[in-house]
Parts: structure tokens; sequence; C-alpha cells
């Protein structure tokens, strides 16, 4: 059975491709976020919102997200 959690204005994602929840703070990160983008497996989820997470999924692509890690950390937690 697959498990989705929300990640914001209705957009879902499968908590069991999900391998991190991090800040999309840090250099590194926004590195990876750009070269995502670039190589076209980046989905933006935030709907047009500032970003406050980066989903890291298995397979190299990353989702971006306008709630916070620790809200979607709360979210994955009540389903897992």
């Amino acid at each position: 059975m697959e498990y989705f959690v929300n990640i914001g204005f209705g957009n879902m994602v499968n908590i069991k491709k999900v391998q991190s929840i991090v800040s999309p703070d840090a250099a590194p990160i926004k590195r990876m976020v750009q070269s995502a983008k670039d190589a076209g497996s980046c989905t933006d989820a935030t709907c047009g919102r500032r970003c406050k997470s980066v989903l890291v999924m298995d397979g190299q692509g990353v989702v971006l997200s306008a709630l916070l890690p620790e809200t979607i950390a709360v979210r994955v937690n009540q389903n897992g």
C-alpha cells in the first residue's frame, strides 16, 4: 500500500519515495535544486509561494514545497 502526504496546496507526495526533507537555504541545496531544474527533474509544488523545504526523492528528483520541513515531518509521522 502506498502512503501519500500533503505537502501544501493539495499537492501530495509518496512518503516511501522521500529520502530527506531539507531547508533550501544552504548553498549545496541551492546547487542541487538548480541542477535538478536544469535536468528537468525538479517539481515545483509551491504554487508561487516562497520555497521553504526541498524533498529529495529516490531517483535524483527533487520537490519544492512552501511548507516548513518540520510541518512536513509532522505530517509524515502522523501517516507513518
